[in-house]
């Protein structure tokens, strides 16, 4: 199987020959840093483009087709737009956390990217307690949202920030839960044993239907949690214009912006590395000579496939099913996920004591 491991080593080793052990790490950080901030500009690029591409699919139109060939360059022309419009501040807005909010938004995201396993020994941070760590750090985006809110001085700003806080606070619940569904199957809370669980089949095939209910689970609760359509009343431009960041504009409101992709991008590379096996190739049992065509292809494909795969999934309930009221958005959660992620933790260790898993 392929593996960065080799560069990663080369990196490593040509800076500890060169430098001092302090400099070498201080450089290693700025290399890990500047890698995360250049993918999340191309994350930014490639998955507005790719949410136009789907919803014109979808609502049979041609969407983007102006601005270079095929319309490949309206991103491009986005960010440029957003690069030159003047940056305001509202006259009784709090102006240092009114410019702070889209920073924690944004630093938050960075800090997810931590644990996440891109391909095989390719990782920023291996730590044993991986998704407590993602579920604790993904927490913290609501402060960002509900500051940005409070310190612009807008009753509308304010009331978005709310239902905001309250959307990710109670879909936090299921979403947890459905990981925790796989953690009690494998036993451990390392993404990287998580992921070398599913050597022989990954959790979403060999867990069974309850793994299957807890995977449909994560999906509605982290496109809730990302405030995405359905589920984006805390942006309801009908009712609130355009909730938290009303008041944003220039590159404070593209950070809010960049935010919201790039949390899709990272919920669903998580679904993936728990459901479907992350970097892990598709293989079936002992069925050797398939397994052995399938570590061919190299890990980083298997990572960023399954994981857009889920973001298109993500993008078709958007562009498909019509916004709820904020009454319905809080009874499907606390009437019907919740119950049912419950039951499906009791069921899923039932089947954890008994062996029923493959």
């Amino acid at each position: 199987m392929w593996s960065f491991s080799k560069i990663a080593n080369i990196i490593h080793e040509w800076l500890n020959q060169t430098f001092n052990a302090t400099l070498a790490i201080a450089f290693e950080m700025v290399i890990v840093g500047v890698c995360a901030i250049s993918l999340f500009a191309i994350l930014g690029l490639v998955l507005v483009l790719m949410e136009r591409r789907v919803a014109a699919w979808i609502q049979i139109r041609l969407g983007p087709n102006r601005v270079g060939p095929n319309g490949m360059m309206q991103s491009m022309a986005d960010t440029v737009k957003l690069l030159v419009k003047e940056g305001l501040t509202p006259t009784g807005a709090d102006k240092f956390l009114f410019n702070l909010a889209p920073y924690i938004a944004m630093m938050v995201a960075m800090l997810l990217l931590a644990p996440i396993a891109f391909a095989k020994d390719f990782q920023m941070w291996d730590m044993n307690i991986g998704v407590l760590y993602v579920s604790a750090i993904s927490s913290v985006s609501v402060i960002g949202i509900l500051m940005a809110g409070w310190a612009s001085n807008n009753k509308y700003s304010l009331m978005g920030a709310m239902r905001s806080g309250a959307q990710i606070v109670s879909y936090e619940l299921s979403a947890g839960l459905s990981i925790l569904a796989v953690v009690v199957l494998t036993g451990s809370l390392n993404l990287n044993e998580i992921i070398l669980s599913q050597a022989d089949g990954w959790w979403i095939f060999k867990g069974h239907i309850p793994v299957m209910i807890a995977f449909l689970i994560f999906i509605i609760a982290v496109t809730a949690e990302t405030n995405r359509a359905p589920f984006d009343l805390a942006e309801a431009e009908s009712e609130l214009t355009a909730g938290f960041h009303t008041e944003y504009s220039g590159m404070k409101f593209a950070l809010f912006f960049l935010a919201e992709y790039i949390n899709v991008f990272i919920v669903c590379a998580i679904g993936a590395t728990i459901f479907l096996g992350g970097w892990m190739p598709f293989h079936i049992g002992h069925w050797e000579s398939f397994n052995h065509v399938m570590d061919y292809i190299p890990s980083s494909l298997w990572f960023f496939g399954k994981t857009f795969f889920m973001i298109f999934l993500i993008m078709w309930f958007r562009w498909t099913f019509p916004r709820l009221r904020i009454d319905q958005l809080l009874n499907l959660e606390w009437k019907y996920l919740l119950p049912i992620s419950m039951f499906n933790i009791l069921l899923v260790t039932a089947m954890a004591i008994l062996g029923w898993h493959f």
